[in-house]
C-alpha cells in the first residue's frame, strides 16, 4: 500500500478529460515573465556566442587558406608543365644549347619583372 501511495504522490492520477483530448498535454498557465533572464545573463550569453562565432570564423578562414594554397599549388604545377612542354617543342626544332640559353634568359627576365 505504501508503494502505491508514493507513486500517486509523485504523479497525480488524472481521469478522463472532459473534451476527450487525452493525447494532448494539459496546458500550463500563461506566465509572460517566466522566460525572462537578467541583463547580466544576457550579456554573458552574448559574449559566449561571440566567442563561438569568432572561433568558427577562424576555422573557416584556415580552411579557405588551405584551399587557396592547394589551388595555387595546382596552378603552379600546371604552369611548370606547360613551360616544360613549350621548351620540349622548341628543342625539337633547334639545338639544345640554344634552348638552354633561352631558358636562362627567360628566367632572368622573370626575376627582373617580378
Amino acid at each position: 500500500m505504501s508503494a502505491s501511495g508514493s507513486v500517486s504522490s509523485a504523479q497525480p492520477v488524472k481521469g478522463m478529460r472532459k473534451n476527450g483530448k487525452n493525447w494532448r498535454e494539459t496546458k500550463k498557465p500563461f506566465r509572460p515573465t517566466s522566460g525572462l533572464t537578467s541583463y547580466a545573463k544576457r550579456v554573458e550569453a552574448r559574449k559566449q556566442l561571440e566567442v563561438v562565432k569568432e572561433h568558427e570564423r577562424e576555422l573557416k578562414e584556415e580552411k579557405q587558406a588551405e584551399r587557396n594554397a592547394q589551388i595555387q599549388k595546382i596552378k603552379d604545377r600546371r604552369a611548370a608543365k606547360e613551360e616544360k612542354e613549350r621548351f620540349e617543342k622548341m628543342a625539337e626544332k633547334m639545338h639544345h644549347k640554344r634552348v638552354e640559353r633561352l631558358k636562362r634568359r627567360e628566367k632572368r627576365n622573370k626575376l627582373l619583372n617580378s
